[in-house]
């Protein structure tokens, strides 16, 4: 398949997730206001991060007047599992694709991103992460424009529902994958599990969410690799240039 199919390909699989970004940024934006964030400055870290829990994160420690090293730390721990996603892209990836095309796949490396690109069958062709980058960081960056201008003109419960669309949308990435594979759809439960866990146990309740997807990813995805190994695929014919 072409570059250009492919890349029509991503857009359209990142139509639904520019639509649940557009839904939770506008909630960025407002926070952002309330931060004491202009609209520019909020729009100009939507586009260089596309990380909410990192920008919310931001914006609470610009709010409090934390430092520059407090805030540099905090955006490390708080985005770590974007370097396990970035590492599973870059062994997705064909070899013969230019070494380049990793660093722009890796401007965009989200949760929902990732999803749809590592489910890709074969090897990914990075041009279908640029489809869905595409459409999926407009709908992030002017969500986030627009909640800024708006300010609080939103009701609460508006918001509120609307911050639900981004779980919907990331359960139905991964559903599709995990009903055609029994070990998938087992790692997706004992993922949950493991994460609620986490969550609520004492000692393992007071580390970041950074830390904490950190070392269930490890855990589970490696646990799973040594005891469900999948051999790797022959690598595809050059793509089209």
């Amino acid at each position: 398949m072409s570059n250009k199919r492919w890349f029509l390909k991503g857009m359209r699989d990142g139509i639904p997730i520019s639509t649940g970004y557009f839904a939770v940024s506008l909630t960025l934006g407002i926070a952002a206001g309330k931060a004491g964030i202009s609209a520019w400055e909020a729009t100009v870290m939507s586009f260089a991060m596309h990380a909410s829990a990192g920008q919310f994160a931001a914006m609470e420690l610009i709010a409090a007047g934390a430092g520059y090293l407090e805030m540099v730390l905090t955006e490390i721990v708080v985005n770590l599992r974007y370097v396990l996603m970035s590492c599973a892209l870059s062994q997705k990836i064909r070899r013969d694709i230019p070494y380049a095309h990793r660093f722009f796949v890796a401007y965009d490396v989200t949760d929902e991103i990732f999803g749809i690109s590592v489910s890709v069958e074969g090897k990914l062709n990075p041009f279908y992460t640029y489809g869905a980058m595409a459409v999926a960081s407009p709908g992030w960056v002017g969500g986030t424009l627009l909640g800024a201008l708006l300010g609080n003109i939103m009701p609460d419960r508006l918001l509120s529902a609307m911050n639900l669309a981004l779980y919907g949308m990331f359960i139905a990435i991964v559903v599709p994958p995990a009903r055609k594979n029994k070990i998938l759809a087992g790692l997706v439960l004992v993922s949950l599990v493991a994460g609620g866990l986490f969550t609520w146990l004492p000692v393992l309740g007071s580390l970041s969410s950074g830390f904490r997807i950190m070392i269930l990813t490890l855990v589970l995805a490696g646990g799973a690799a040594f005891l469900f190994p999948v051999e790797e695929e022959k690598e595809e014919e050059t793509c089209e240039t």
